[in-house]
């Protein structure tokens, strides 16, 4: 979100419960879908639909309902892995012309030209730091869903 709104873009969240709300409004978001009570795909439509989504679910049948909310010639990258398969209606593919692809980090002068950009435009990391004897319980942490940024294990504690 933080590299959406470097960009100039209009940021739109979507997570399940009200309780992420604050959380993406700091980071940049300028709207907040909450997916328990709307279709996230209906939301997006109703915002004037997606020029890209950048789907970070775990869970490919949450990712599946996002492809409605591209707007024409819209773009979704998927980079959540989940062990379940998007679903998707080829009209929505088809008429739109919409794009689903997949992202692993991007290659090594990528994530230089990204460290750099962020570095340049104030965007700042979000880490969960975690002494190194905790780490099950931060793997479970990640695992549930409870964590709220990256978990990063300090070997020093």
């Amino acid at each position: 979100m933080q590299y959406a709104k470097a960009l100039g873009y209009r940021v739109a969240a979507i997570a399940r419960g009200t309780d992420k709300a604050e959380l993406v409004a700091q980071l940049g978001a300028d709207e907040y879908v909450d997916g328990t009570g709307v279709d996230p795909g209906q939301a997006l439509q109703k915002l004037g639909g997606a020029a890209a989504v950048v789907a970070t679910a775990a869970s490919g049948s949450s990712m599946s309902p996002l492809v409605a909310g591209l707007a024409p010639r819209g773009k979704m990258v998927v980079v959540g892995a989940g062990q379940d398969p998007i679903s998707v209606a080829t009209p929505d593919l088809i008429f739109g012309t919409h794009t689903i692809t997949g992202s692993l980090t991007g290659s090594a002068i990528e994530n230089e030209d990204s460290l750099a950009f962020a570095a340049t435009r104030g965007v700042r990391p979000m880490n969960e730091v975690v002494p190194w004897t905790d780490a099950p319980q931060a793997y479970e942490r990640m695992m549930s869903g409870k964590a709220r940024s990256r978990v990063v294990l300090d070997l020093a504690a």
